[in-house]
């Protein structure tokens, strides 16, 4: 039996909302019972794109994050609902049955991601259901997946190792899970989710209107972690994917001048902003 997910690339994305679009293509008026009835027209959002700003200054980095269902292992949706409304099926994907959910208001809220919309015109809680009445029909793909023109989302069996998300997964090796700390087990796997990050700007006191290029910058996390990099051509340098609520330690370095050292707390990204070094 094969295990369907997703695989998103963060990185990749751009926010341009194809997916979004794609999904509302293939359910607005149209049922596909007896795994999901017709999307309303406004106000559902299977497919979300949230939009993670960070920084300050000219220092500003924007993630687009596409979320949906994330067909957990342990669907919150799942506690207290009428037998059968929810439905873990084999091959991984979650189903809220039209009929067997009416009237269960209480699921939208349950869903920790936002994932579950209510449909007022039939009483019913409605989501992503991965596409799963193409995947039965013969489909080998989602829609949201085929639309993409990134490349960000990438479907298939979890469990074939020669299946598109197999390779990439093995290739990449750096996926993780959307808020692990819910305890939902979801299986769609992220890369590259918005992490907080270190950025500034270098040049020399005794040379105005110049930039520092080729300053050695160091990175020490307190958990011993050490990044290094050099300021580019216009100053500049960045460290990446840091450690919330971690303590770090900045220091840029070039011959001839003193070097200038910052303590900090990440809870976010933060610019240091123009740091002058002094002969």
């Amino acid at each position: 039996m094969a295990r369907y997910s997703l695989a998103i690339d963060v990185s990749r994305c751009d926010g341009c909302g194809s997916c979004f679009l794609a999904c509302k293509d293939e359910h607005i008026g149209n049922d596909h019972l007896p795994l999901s009835a017709a999307q309303p027209r406004h106000g559902h959002q299977w497919m979300r794109i949230n939009e993670i700003e960070q920084g300050e200054g000219s220092k500003v980095k924007m993630d687009y994050i596409p979320v949906m269902c994330q067909h957990c292992k342990e669907p919150a949706c799942a506690k207290g609902a009428p037998d059968g409304a929810v439905v873990r099926r084999k091959d991984g994907i979650v189903i809220l049955d039209p009929e067997k959910s009416e009237g269960c208001a209480d699921m939208v809220n349950k869903c920790p991601y936002g994932a579950i919309f209510w449909n007022g015109d039939r009483d019913i809680p409605q989501k992503c259901g991965m596409c799963a009445h193409m995947l039965d029909n013969g489909e080998m793909t989602t829609r949201c997946a085929e639309s993409c023109p990134t490349q960000a989302l990438f479907f298939g069996d979890l469990d074939d190792p020669e299946s598109e998300i197999s390779k990439y997964i093995a290739q990449r090796g750096d996926f993780e899970v959307l808020r692990p700390e819910f305890d939902t087990e979801p299986t769609v796997l992220y890369r590259k989710l918005p992490a907080p990050f270190i950025t500034g700007e270098v040049i020399l006191a005794d040379k105005p209107g110049e930039c520092c290029e080729g300053a050695s910058v160091t990175c020490v996390c307190e958990c011993g972690d050490k990044l290094e990099t050099e300021t580019d051509f216009m100053g500049d340098f960045q460290f990446t994917g840091l450690n919330k609520g971690k303590k770090y330690t900045v220091t840029v370095a070039f011959s001839g001048y003193k070097s200038y050292t910052a303590e900090l707390f990440i809870h976010t990204a933060k610019n240091l902003g123009t740091i002058q070094l002094e002969r």
